[in-house]
């Protein structure tokens, strides 16, 4: 805070006024002029200090113990305009560029004397983000001076802001002085509102990596109180011409590393120079030493569609860049290498007859390039790399489905495969099982058993049972050639001497199982109502042999009737046939029940 004493020998007044007063543009500041002491009088002025130096008068008014009267107020055409609070302070409301001047207070106190002091305004303004104009032609690298590459804008600051140019977020040191290698120009312009708007034009002698650079410019400007601000602009890249150095020439299809492709796919070369503009490319195929053109373009690829065998060789690509010298070397050359491999070729056909326990071999011949790897495999299951396949002493186990494959180790997805089958002939192989299986003499009568047979041989065998009921032939689950046929049926006593058999046949022959139950155990309950049914057999015989025996005697005095208590009196009369019937046969039940056991004599009893 600056003080300021009165003029004169002897000092009475005293002012309290800031010597500097920062603010933003369009906030309102209010500056301070107050005298230090206690007075009850005296006169306040407010001047305006021009660019010349002169003052002009702003407010006037004078203070009567703590009253502020008489004031009186210029403008000088400002708006808002001036304000002179009630504490006799100077208020400028929505400060300007313009008001930036040195506000000078004048204190009059009569007797006392005559004090002022001086307050200078700072405006500061934030200026607009800066505006970046690239220049968006072809720059050439070859050329060995600065050339333009950009200008940045930023209007309306206060001070002037400062502008500072960077590449790939380096700030890059130009000075002000034009030279070959990089400068840059500035232009500060004051617009009609007082703000400052400031341009930078940047120049830079480029090269060849500057293709990839990123330039942007940034807009430094200051605060109040001693602060700082940053703005930064977008970036930009530049579209630069230089001569091509390096070509790179590639496969652009699936290929191996030694170039190899596939016969039948789509190939891609591609050719790539780091020139710029992007140059020409010529493709050829070379032939006796001779260049075949296959195509000249802008795009720098070329695609060989369903590439054959034939077009294995070397090919090669140019640049063409009239901007090189001219003992350049701007081509590059590549082997392409077309894999094949044809059908493969097996010694027997699809199918292929052995009688049991014989033997032979199967060729497999495979032509490609590279030299393709054989192995054979039998139903799924490898079983090593030959290309010759010896089948020795074939058994039914032997027969079955056997594939050549040829692969490339080097190629993916390059593969063929060959197959043939192997059909083994023979009397048929026969197996047999019972379910829930029993020791010969543990079957009880009436014990329910299925029995399966299981043939296998070439003609396909047919499977027959001995008993009624058997299942039709038909695969066994399990493959391998088997099949199979199930009988199911109740075990009796006739089966116990027998068995049951089942026959395996094919026109070559048959073979046959028995199954044997050994003594087959009635069960208990049948056993009772036998013994019960041969008991009334024999009494049901012995009665007829009664009846007939009485039968024969008839006639006869006293036979038939031993054993009876007494013949009739005389004169009754006998009989009839019928009548005299059921004593003889009651007799003769009981001769054969009881008779040789009381008379001593066997059979049934003593003729008459």
């Amino acid at each position: 805070m600056g003080q300021a004493q009165a003029r004169g020998s002897k000092a009475e007044v005293r002012l309290s006024v800031p010597p500097l007063v920062e603010v933003m543009r369009g906030e309102s500041v209010t500056l301070d002029c107050s005298p230090l002491g206690t007075h009850d009088y005296f006169m306040l002025e407010w001047f305006l200090v021009d660019r010349s130096g002169a003052r002009h008068r702003l407010a006037s008014a004078e203070l009567r113990g703590s009253e502020l009267r008489d004031k009186e107020l210029n403008s000088r055409g400002r708006s808002p305009p001036y304000q002179l609070d009630s504490q006799g302070r100077l208020v400028l409301p929505e400060a300007q560029v313009g008001d930036e001047r040195d506000y000078v207070c004048v204190v009059k106190a009569g007797a006392a004397g005559t004090a002022e002091a001086t307050a200078r305004l700072k405006v500061f303004a934030k200026p607009e983000a800066p505006e970046v104009s690239p220049n968006k032609g072809i720059l050439s690298v070859m050329d060995d001076f600065a050339q333009e590459i950009a200008t940045c804008s930023s209007r309306n600051g206060n001070p002037a802001p400062q502008i500072m140019w960077y590449r790939n977020g380096q700030p890059l040191a130009v000075p002000l002085e034009v030279n070959s290698e990089g400068y840059m120009t500035t232009r500060t312009v004051r617009e009609a509102s007082g703000l400052l708007s400031l341009t930078s034009t940047l120049y830079l002698r480029l090269h060849k990596p500057d293709r990839e650079a990123s330039f942007h410019c940034s807009v430094h400007y200051s605060l109040p109180a001693g602060q700082h601000g940053r703005l930064d602009g977008p970036s930009f890249s530049l579209t630069l011409h230089y001569p091509t150095e390096h070509v790179l020439f590639w496969l652009g299809s699936q290929s191996t590393a030694e170039g190899w492709v596939r016969e039948g796919d789509s190939v891609q070369l591609l050719c790539q120079g780091d020139g710029s503009p992007t140059p020409e490319y010529t493709f050829f195929w070379l032939q006796d030493k001779q260049e075949d053109v296959l195509k000249t373009s802008l795009e720098g690829n070329l695609t060989l569609e369903r590439v054959q065998r034939n077009q294995s060789g070397t090919y090669g690509c140019r640049v063409e860049d009239f901007d090189v010298p001219e003992d350049a070397e701007l081509s590059k050359t590549l082997e392409l290498r077309v894999a094949y491999l044809d059908s493969l070729e097996l010694s027997a056909g699809e199918e292929l007859s052995l009688p049991l326990h014989n033997s032979t071999t199967v060729t497999c011949s495979a032509r490609g390039l590279p030299t393709p790897t054989l192995y054979w495999t039998k139903d799924s299951a490898p079983m090593g790399e030959d290309p010759t396949l010896s089948l020795h002493s074939v058994t039914f186990d032997s027969a079955g489905t056997y594939t050549c494959e040829a692969y490339m180790p080097r190629i993916p997805l390059l593969s063929r495969t060959r197959s043939f089958r192997l059909l083994v002939q023979g009397t048929p192989e026969l197996k047999a099982k019972e379910t829930q299986p029993k020791a010969e003499g543990s079957w009880t009568e009436g014990d329910e058993v299925t029995l399966i047979c299981y043939a296998r041989g070439y003609p396909k065998p047919k499977l027959t049972w001995s008993q009624l009921g058997g299942s039709p032939t038909e695969p066994a689950p399990g493959g391998q050639g088997w099949v199979s046929s199930s009988l199911t049926l109740k075990v009796t006593s006739a089966l116990s001497q027998d068995g049951v058999s089942c026959e395996a046949s094919n026109p070559l022959g048959n073979t046959h199982h028995v199954f044997h139950f050994g003594t087959v155990a009635p069960q208990t309950s049948q056993a009772g109502v036998a013994v019960m049914a041969v008991a009334i057999s024999v009494a049901l015989l012995l009665l007829v042999v009664a009846v007939f025996y009485c039968m024969r005697r008839k006639g006869r005095p006293g036979c038939c009737q031993r054993g009876e208590k007494g013949s009739p009196p005389p004169g009754e009369p006998k009989l009839s046939h019928s009548g005299s019937q059921r004593p003889e046969q009651t007799g003769l039940l009981m001769g054969s029940a009881s008779g040789g056991a009381k008379h001593g004599s066997g059979g049934f009893g003593d003729e008459c």
